[in-house]
């Protein structure tokens, strides 16, 4: 079985009890073979009071949502699915009104989704520092080769310097992964 992210919703406020409810709910159930982790995504804001004064506050992606990694099978028609245990001891959680996806049937998010909302880190090891020439892997700029400019680990970046048509440099943002050192 491999394991993906679904997303539940859940009563605006909730997001933190609910989590904790599933995470319990698996350990006396003991499905931590099925439920495999539990995700609310956030972002550190600094906020300005009155006054000027600053604080820093933690505040949520997607409200009203909890991400869940569940086990999944392939059903007869090759589509992923969880175990109906697993979806009644998360659905039947208090504050949770479903799943979300077609007819309220688990639907799994895409992996890139998944990064691309921060909900889970891809930790990708590179081999290439700012200055090298790099070859580009992403579908939309395949083909270019590039210099890299800067890498930004914590956010799983790297910015790369393209020459594009007409001998034009520009520089983009790209995730870590879509760049190779060129050998």
């Amino acid at each position: 079985m491999d394991a993906r992210w679904y997303v539940i919703h859940v009563y605006s406020g909730y997001e933190n009890k609910v989590a904790a409810n599933i995470e319990k709910v698996v350990e006396n159930r003991g499905m931590q073979d099925q439920v495999q982790g539990v995700k609310i995504p956030t972002e550190t804001v600094i906020e300005t009071k009155e006054g000027g004064k600053k604080r820093e506050v933690e505040r949520k992606l997607f409200p009203g949502y909890v991400f869940v990694k569940i086990a999944t099978f392939l059903d007869d028609h090759d589509q992923p699915k969880i175990t109906d245990e697993c979806w009644w001891a998360v659905r039947n959680i208090r504050g949770v009104t479903g799943f979300v996806g077609p007819d309220n049937r688990p639907a799994p998010l895409e992996e890139e989704k998944v990064i691309e909302m921060g909900v889970e880190q891809r930790r990708v090891e590179v081999n290439y520092q700012p200055g090298d020439e790099v070859n580009i892997i992403h579908p939309n700029f395949e083909g270019f080769t590039g210099r890299v400019e800067s890498i930004n680990e914590e956010q799983g970046t790297v910015k790369v310097a393209i020459t594009a048509l007409f001998g034009k440099e520009t520089v983009t943002e790209l995730a870590m992964d879509w760049v190779e050192a060129i050998d």
